[in-house]
Order: C-alpha cells, then structure tokens, then sequence
C-alpha cells in the first residue's frame, strides 16, 4: 500500500466577500477541507492556493493552467477563510475544488 505524500489540503472556492446587494470579486470565500473552526482555520493563514483547471488550447505543452492566491484571514467562526488571488477567479469556479498548499510553513 503506497502512502499519499500530498502537499496540499482540499478546500472549495464558495463565493466572493460580499455585502446584501453588493459583492467584491476581489476577495474569495474557500472553505478548507476538516476545518471547522477559527481556531483550526488560523494554521492556514498566509498559505498558497492553487485553482488549477484544463483549458482547450495547449500552451508550453500543457493545457493544465492554474491561478495562484493567498489566504489572508479568517472569516467568520466556522473556519471559512478569505483569499486574495492574482487575478480573481471567475464566477463559474462557485462550488469548484481548490488547492490549499501546505507551504509557506512556519512550523
């Protein structure tokens, strides 16, 4: 049995920070797969997250493309966590899987 050597934790890209009528696609929502509360959500903080999609047209030999983020804070008390991205995910991404990177670490 080979063991999983993962350096990622799963995590779900929910929707952007927003107010009751107004919504700001420069922050994301992800939440982070087995964390459920604020306490377990502060060990992200300052860690990458990769979405990473297929798209049709090969660039470089791949059509694997990925857009890069960071968690920034906390938000809320059940361990949903705030992301910036460099260029912000599109809408469509609600719902889809994201990849939190078990690095920068400062253990």
């Amino acid at each position: 049995m080979a063991e999983s050597h993962r350096l990622y934790v799963k995590g779900k890209h929910l929707t952007y920070q927003r107010s009751k009528s107004v919504n700001n696609p420069n922050v994301s929502i992800v939440e982070i797969e087995g964390v459920s509360s604020t306490q377990d959500a502060k060990f992200y903080l300052g860690k990458r997250i990769a979405y990473v999609y297929r798209a049709s047209k090969e660039v470089r030999g791949s059509k694997i493309r990925v857009i890069w983020g960071k968690v920034t804070r906390t938000h809320g008390n059940n361990g949903l966590v705030r992301a910036n991205f460099k260029k912000n995910l599109p809408s469509k991404t609600f719902g889809a899987s994201v990849r939190i990177m078990l690095y920068p670490s400062n253990i």
